[in-house]
């Protein structure tokens, strides 16, 4: 027995000793039995109230332990005595302060508290690099937190080679369609473009016919200037690092969840946030992705909430704290103040009338902010202990009474059992993917024929091989075959259809494969390095012989044999 337990159990006898004199607290069998009279002392059995495990069957003597006087207690009620029913007396229950709560269905609800930080959009952020070696003559932005509008110049960049790009262009422009093609003018334009020029300056160029080494560098879109890696007077090289700039009318909260909590959340749930730079304001907004993968270290995903920043009220980086309220599915609830642990094992006391009271173990399963999911060992509308628990529990104890396991209740329920891996295809499920093979493979010859007639013979059988086996075997529907159902159209030519068929005979064939279907039937699988879809793609064949149905009699013999 615990310190604790011994004092709240030492507290409780004092209390109803000082309050019922003549009764020992919270030993309702020995109180309720009448002592026997003298002639029937073969029937009497003599307990201590405090110990009860302390018995004799002489009068007068004392408990080795605490040193009370024994009490007597009839033979047969001695017997009846159960050690895992704590009874109390109306008087006792009152002084002891025992309340009960019923075992209901309910939602289960949970307030998650977290703390994160604001972060700018990261897919509104972005970084302005040199396109052109020059150097930096002016900046029309020279300070952090800087609001800038798409477009606007935030730094002038003296180049000679954009100057030596802009002649070049201007020079082919000023000799005409005579001395110039209009390729080598479409190219002259575009390496303008591409080291930083944009269509109106260019307009502005064809208009004076007059080269310029000056390039200004403009913001790709509105937003702030949150980093700034130039001076005026600085060189820099193609490539380097200018600018950096973030659209603040949009930010992230981001928070860290453990993974227990992980259970509770979901996208769309509400989040109320507050931040110590508006004080008395709660910002409510729904999470908006949940990380798939989790930090190897603290083993935590990071959660994010969108949120509207047109005030720009919110200030990058800073901190914030959040609630988030939880709600699970209907489940069998038993409040968090009915529950002790015993030795890490959940117990609740039961209360079975006429103030009796009886441990019993019972399975948890999540827990909320008042109560906790039962997977077993209760069932609704029980009543368990949620006051003075801790005092049944001590004097149960001091019993020595055995917890009740749920045999005395309902069957636990067990976890349940969720396939997490793909089941292996049945025979019915193999047999429509044997016909599925075979049906690829005939296209796939007749392509390696140059057979396009054949091969649009051969279509609606392998359309409906496709079909059925997507219907037949449920995991199909989720594989990568899926995508391929309703897509094998008609082809106006053998270029056409080859382009249609590659993707999806490289996805039979693969499927073949991974179920062994080389080895249990007349089949082969072949590898083209260089197809003109996928780049390395494969087909089925019936033949052990190499006719790559991707380039047809054009490049028969490109390919090897897949084993």
């Amino acid at each position: 027995m615990n310190t604790l337990s011994a004092s709240l159990l030492s507290l409780g006898i004092l209390v109803a000793a000082a309050a019922l004199p003549g009764l020992y607290p919270l030993d309702a069998a020995a109180a309720a039995v009448p002592v026997p009279a003298a002639h029937d002392h073969a029937a009497v059995v003599y307990q201590c109230p405090m110990h009860p495990w302390i018995t004799s069957d002489k009068p007068g003597q004392r408990c080795t332990i605490c040193g009370m006087d024994l009490v007597a207690v009839a033979g047969a009620a001695a017997a009846a005595l159960d050690p895992g029913l704590v009874t109390l007396t109306a008087a006792q229950a009152a002084v002891t302060g025992v309340a009960v709560s019923e075992v209901r269905r309910g939602a289960l609800t949970r307030t998650l508290r977290v703390s994160g930080v604001i972060e700018d959009d990261d897919t509104r952020h972005r970084i302005l690099a040199a396109r052109v070696p020059g150097r930096v003559e002016k900046l029309q932005v020279n300070y952090l937190g800087a609001e800038v509008a798409a477009g606007a110049p935030l730094a002038t960049v003296f180049s000679p080679e954009m100057l030596t790009a802009q002649r070049q262009y201007v020079e082919r422009i000023k000799a005409g369609a005579v001395a110039t093609s209009l390729a080598e003018r479409a190219a002259a334009r575009e390496r303008l473009l591409e080291l930083g020029l944009t269509e109106e300056e260019i307009r502005i160029l064809e208009g004076t016919l007059k080269p310029t080494a000056m390039v200004n560098i403009r913001a790709p879109m509105s937003g702030t200037v949150v980093s700034r890696a130039v001076y005026e007077g600085q060189y820099v090289k193609t490539n380097d690092p200018l600018f950096e700039i973030g659209d603040f009318s949009r930010m992230w909260f981001v928070f860290d969840a453990y993974e227990p909590d992980l259970a509770w959340l979901r996208l769309g749930q509400t989040v109320d946030l507050s931040v110590p730079s508006q004080p008395g304001r709660v910002l409510s907004a729904p999470i908006s992705f949940i990380e798939p993968s989790l930090n190897e270290k603290t083993r935590t995903a990071r959660v994010r909430v969108t949120l509207d920043n047109a005030e720009r009220r919110l200030h990058h980086r800073e901190t914030a704290q959040a609630l988030v309220a939880l709600t699970g599915p209907e489940a069998l609830l038993v409040p968090r103040a009915a529950v002790l642990q015993h030795g890490g094992r959940p117990v609740v006391y039961v209360d079975q009338g006429g103030q009796g009271y009886r441990a019993r173990e019972v399975r948890l399963g999540r827990v909320g902010d008042s109560d906790a999911e039962v997977l077993g060992g209760l069932s609704a509308d029980e009543r368990v202990v949620t006051q003075a628990a801790l005092i049944l529990d001590s004097q149960a104890q001091l019993a020595h009474a055995a917890v009740e396991v749920a045999a005395a209740g309902p069957v636990p329920v067990l976890p349940a059992k969720v396939p997490a891996g793909t089941p292996a295809h049945s025979e019915g499920a193999y047999a429509l993917l044997r016909t599925l093979v075979f049906a690829a493979a005939d296209a796939a010859a007749a392509l390696g024929a140059d057979d396009l007639p054949g091969y649009r013979k051969g279509l609606p059988a392998l359309r409906a091989a496709l079909a059925a086996y997507l219907a037949g075997y449920a995991p199909a529907a989720h594989g990568d075959l899926a995508a391929f159902a309703g897509k094998l159209p008609d082809p106006p030519d053998l270029d056409s259809a080859r382009r249609a068929f590659e993707p999806f005979s490289t996805a039979v064939a693969d499927l073949a494969r991974a179920e062994q279907v080389q080895q249990r039937e007349s089949i082969w699988i072949y590898q083209c390095p260089m197809s003109p879809v996928l780049g390395t793609a494969r087909w089925l064949s019936r033949a052990h012989q190499l006719r790559n149905p991707f380039f047809g009699s054009a490049m028969s013999g490109c390919g090897d044999e897949v084993k």
